[in-house]
């Protein structure tokens, strides 16, 4: 139609301002049908790397397979390279979707708090039975430390820096009263310390025992930032 519309007032010689006002209206008129796709791409993107998040803290990067994810993000095979160049791709994408979900997790537990109040708060939160029995949803670290080292380079770049962000958010909470490197050290300590305590806990089958491990993680961590900021 816009082509006709343009084609049409060349051939007649268009020239006043009332006509070329006319053109100038029927331009844009594919613009909104392009935002649409664009924002109905993105959205089907998204889709597909929460489902692969999620089929990823199951069962291993490895063990998922691009068949299987866009299956139950309710997509053809087909449609998966309209959205990533490779498996690595997605595989890197999830991760970095899974911790982006644990920055607003820790957000949503902390709230205004700071400082201790703010770890203590995220610590009961983490090694809490809910967090443990949710390995679909739960922390990336505790869900990939074993086989980060494996991980294709973008997808090992995307766990480190992810790593980086939760040691990110530690320090701002321990630093003041903390000097900048002793914060740092003990960010990248506590967050060992939690994350193993959680996978430790989850692959225990007794669940009292289970229970115990998160009891025991619990007071040891916050005994420790009671040290660490009387």
């Amino acid at each position: 139609m816009m082509t006709i519309i343009i084609f049409y007032g060349q051939l007649i010689g268009m020239r006043s301002p009332a006509k070329a006002n006319l053109l100038q209206t029927e331009l844009p008129l594919g613009r909104p049908r392009r935002l649409r796709g664009i924002r109905k791409g993105e959205a089907t993107r998204q889709s597909i790397l929460r489902h692969a998040a999620r089929a990823i803290r199951e069962a291993g990067p490895e063990q998922v397979g691009v068949a299987d994810v866009m299956r139950a993000a309710g997509l053809t095979h087909g449609g998966f390279y309209a959205h990533f160049p490779s498996k690595d791709a997605l595989v890197a994408g999830a991760i970095e979707g899974m911790f982006a979900e644990g920055a607003a997790r820790f957000a949503a537990v902390t709230g205004a708090a700071t400082g201790k109040a703010a770890l203590k708060a995220w610590i009961q939160s983490y090694l809490s039975p809910d967090h443990r029995d949710n390995r679909a949803g739960g922390c990336a670290v505790a869900a990939l430390n074993t086989e980060a080292s494996r991980l294709e380079p973008v997808a090992r770049a995307a766990f480190e820096a992810g790593l980086r962000g939760i040691a990110a958010r530690f320090v701002r909470h321990l630093s003041p009263p903390l000097p900048p490197e002793e914060a740092e050290a003990a960010a990248w300590s506590l967050m060992a310390e939690l994350s193993g305590t959680l996978a430790l806990a989850r692959v225990i089958a007794d669940p009292k025992l289970s229970n115990r491990i998160l009891e025991a993680g619990r007071d040891a961590a916050m005994r420790r930032l009671d040290a660490l900021l009387p």
